[in-house]
């Protein structure tokens, strides 16, 4: 199995954090867990399907998935070649004229965001590519071709740094004092352009930071207490509906 990172060019850094080239040649069925960005699929070589509730749904070769507040589940056909295209917070209201927060909790086909042809053409190049970096090249060429110019939302990306300074512990009210603007306009700024509430999006920066924590040596107590759980059972509740799973079970895994 390959997963490997790849870092855009200069003109896409502040929108796109990493491409990456994931290829596997064996049949498998795999966990996907929140994270804090969209995220574009295109499977050069193979077939990918969504699973629910034991039936399987077989996603379109370029795809798009939003932010979500659970995990999802996909299998890959054997023989699998995919690019990903990982977002910054802010970056995917810079190519699509659709608020981020239309695609929350959903994978849809890039044809419903971007002009038919122009994926089109994006696959036909790419099932044709024969290196790594030709494929990285005619995503980014594809991504810069639709690069809007669009003034950042500053208060927005002020927004999202105090969150991860707090690794999503800050309460929103917090949230709304420190950028001295009141709680509605902000969630509809943060919604559009982030993809989820402020307060989702938090709670998704936290269980990521929970995460990270498992690989140490501190104890589900400790973690659970660090990144400001009211209680235990309230620690367990969000991290089942993130990964399906209690942390005790997940940790025996890792």
């Amino acid at each position: 199995m390959k997963f490997d990172k790849h870092f855009p060019t200069e003109q896409l850094k502040s929108y796109i954090k990493y491409f990456v080239v994931s290829e596997n040649e064996l049949e498998n069925e795999y966990k996907v867990f929140p994270s804090s960005g969209l995220v574009i699929g295109f499977q050069y070589k193979g077939q990918l399907a969504a699973v629910k509730d034991n039936t399987e749904s077989k996603l379109t070769t370029a795809g798009i998935t939003g932010i979500t507040d659970g995990y999802k589940v996909f299998k890959n056909s054997a023989d699998i070649g995919t690019i990903l295209v990982y977002f910054t917070e802010i970056g995917f209201t810079h190519f699509a004229s659709h608020p981020a927060n239309e695609l929350f909790n959903l994978s849809l086909s890039l044809e419903d965001i971007f002009d038919k042809n122009s994926v089109t053409e994006v696959e036909e190049k790419l099932t044709i590519a024969t290196t790594d970096k030709q494929r990285i090249k005619i995503v980014e060429q594809f991504l810069l071709s639709q690069l809007k110019d669009i003034e950042t939302d500053k208060l927005i990306v002020e927004a999202v740094k105090l969150i991860y300074q707090s690794n999503g512990t800050i309460r929103i009210k917090e949230l709304n004092e420190k950028l001295f603007i009141s709680q509605s306009p902000f969630e509809k700024r943060f919604r559009k352009v982030v993809g989820t509430t402020a307060k989702k999006f938090a709670s998704i920066v936290r269980f990521n930071t929970v995460l990270d924590n498992l690989n140490d040596s501190k104890t589900l107590t400790e973690i659970c207490y660090e990144n400001n759980f009211f209680d235990q059972a309230h620690f367990i509740k969000d991290f089942k509906q993130f990964t399906g799973d209690t942390p005790e079970n997940f940790k025996r895994f890792l």
